[in-house]
C-alpha cells in the first residue's frame, strides 16, 4: 500500500482541544491523536472541524507540528492531511509550504471563502498553490460555507492539469454533481465524502472514503463502515448506514463542530470549549444529542 492509498479510508477531521485560556491543549491533542491512530483512522489537522477559522497561523503551525510528531511516534505511519486553505492565495501558499516543511503527507485546500472567485479564478488559485509545493492536494468543496461552488468542469480541469491535485472532499450535498466529478476525472482521482451521511451514496458511485466528523467519537466504527464498502459488502454497509444515520444527522443539529465537541465532552474524550463566535449547543439540542448517543450505547 502506498501512502496515498491510506486516504482510501476514514480521515478524521479532528476537533481541537483548548485550555481554560483557549490556547491549544497540546497534551490533550496528542492524546486524542493517539486515540484516532489506534482506532485505524488517518488524520486531518486544522480542518473546519478543528476550528481553523478562529486559529492564528502560528496555531495552525503548532497543530501541524503536533500531528506530524505523534504520527511519527505511533509506528503505524498514518496519513497526516493538513488544512491549508485561505481566502487569500498568498496565505494559502504560506500555510501549504509550512505544512510541507513540517512533514505533513498532504494538503486539504478549501475553496476561497467570502470573496467568491469565479471558476477560472479558482483554477488559477489552486494551480498556484499546487505549483508552490510537491505535496499531494485534496480540493475541498463546501459551498454552504464558502459561498462558491467548485463546478465539476473546474475539478476535472485541475485533476487533468496538475499531477499533485489528486482528489476532492465533496461536501456540496449534490449527488448529481458528485457523479459528474467521478465520471470526468481520472480513474485514480480520489473522491472522498465530506458529509458522513452521504458516504454510503458517494462510495456506491466509486468514492473511496470519508473525511469524517463522526469518527472523532466513533473512529473504529467508521473504519468498519468504509471497509465494508471497499470490500463490496454492501448489505453490511447499508445496515450500518441506517444504524448510524441519526448520529450523522444530530452531529449537524447546530453548526459543526459544536455538536461533536459536546458529544466528545459527555463521552470524556475532550472538553466542550470552543473559540467564539462558536458556542456549545443549546440545552434542548444537547438533550437530542444525548438521546442518540445513548441509543448507540456510547454513553
Amino acid at each position: 500500500m502506498t501512502k496515498i492509498d491510506k486516504l482510501k479510508n476514514v480521515i478524521t477531521a479532528m476537533i481541537t482541544p483548548f485550555n481554560e485560556d483557549f490556547s491549544i491543549d497540546e497534551e490533550k491533542y496528542r492524546e486524542f491523536i493517539k486515540f484516532q491512530i489506534e482506532n485505524g483512522c488517518q488524520l486531518l489537522t486544522m480542518g473546519t472541524t478543528g476550528e481553523s477559522a478562529t486559529l492564528s497561523h502560528e496555531e495552525h503551525h503548532q497543530a501541524m507540528n503536533i500531528a506530524v510528531d505523534e504520527a511519527k511516534k505511533s509506528g503505524k505511519d498514518p496519513f497526516v492531511l493538513a488544512g491549508a486553505g485561505s481566502n487569500s492565495t498568498k496565505e494559502a501558499i504560506s500555510l501549504a509550504q509550512y505544512a510541507e516543511k513540517a512533514g505533513a503527507d498532504g494538503l486539504l485546500i478549501v475553496v476561497p471563502y467570502y470573496n467568491k472567485p469565479v471558476q477560472h479564478s479558482l483554477i488559477d488559485h489552486f494551480s498556484l498553490i499546487a505549483d508552490s509545493v510537491s505535496l499531494p492536494i485534496i480540493l475541498y468543496n463546501v459551498p454552504s460555507r464558502t459561498g462558491r461552488n467548485l463546478e465539476p468542469e473546474t475539478v476535472s480541469t485541475l485533476a487533468h492539469s496538475k499531477d499533485n491535485i489528486i482528489g476532492i472532499k465533496c461536501a456540496s450535498g449534490n449527488i448529481d454533481q458528485i457523479t459528474k466529478i467521478i465520471k470526468t476525472t481520472p480513474d485514480d482521482f480520489i473522491v472522498l465524502s465530506g458529509d458522513d451521511s452521504m458516504t454510503y451514496h458517494i462510495m456506491a458511485l466509486g468514492g473511496k472514503g470519508v473525511i469524517s466528523v463522526a469518527s472523532n467519537i466513533i473512529p473504529s466504527k467508521m473504519v468498519e463502515f468504509t471497509k465494508s464498502m471497499l470490500n463490496n459488502e454492501w448489505r453490511i454497509a447499508r445496515d450500518m448506514q441506517l444504524e448510524l444515520y441519526d448520529l450523522f444527522k444530530v452531529l449537524f443539529i447546530e453548526t459543526n463542530p459544536g455538536p461533536v465537541k459536546y458529544a466528545a465532552d459527555v463521552m470524556d474524550l475532550m472538553n466542550i470549549r470552543m473559540r467564539m463566535p462558536l458556542t456549545p449547543p443549546l440545552e434542548e439540542n444537547q438533550k437530542k444529542i444525548k438521546i442518540v448517543l445513548k441509543g448507540l450505547d456510547l454513553i
